[in-house]
């Protein structure tokens, strides 16, 4: 991706967000972000798109074998959750004490 226009998203490492779409969707369920990959637009997200990788044993892994672990999924299959509310939330911005803050627009609330 160019660095000319480099994408911003609402999304951040540790936020709470709800599954939209996909096998793994769930609007009831709040999950934690474990990792935000701007430049290819996806997000790791705790507990879901679970892959099975067939590793070789190494120094660090004496045995291989199958190992499952989470793959990225894109960052529009994801919304903010919104705890006031219980349940998923869009997102806007907006500037306060100097500082651009973001804010819930089901509930108003500031998320932190």
């Amino acid at each position: 991706m160019s660095n000319r226009f480099k994408p911003k998203f609402n999304i951040k490492k540790g936020d709470s967000v709800v599954v939209i779409s996909g096998d793994d969707k769930d609007l009831k369920k709040a999950r934690k972000v474990l990792e935000v990959y701007p430049d290819d637009a996806k997000v790791l997200v705790e507990g879901v798109n679970i892959v099975t990788r067939h590793t070789k044993p190494s120094a660090n892994n004496t045995k291989g074998g199958l190992v499952k672990k989470e793959a990225a999924i894109h960052i529009s299959n994801i919304l903010l959750w919104d705890a006031k509310s219980g349940g998923p939330s869009k997102i806007r911005r907006e500037r306060q004490d100097g500082k651009l803050v973001r804010i819930a627009k089901k509930s108003g609330e500031v998320i932190k």
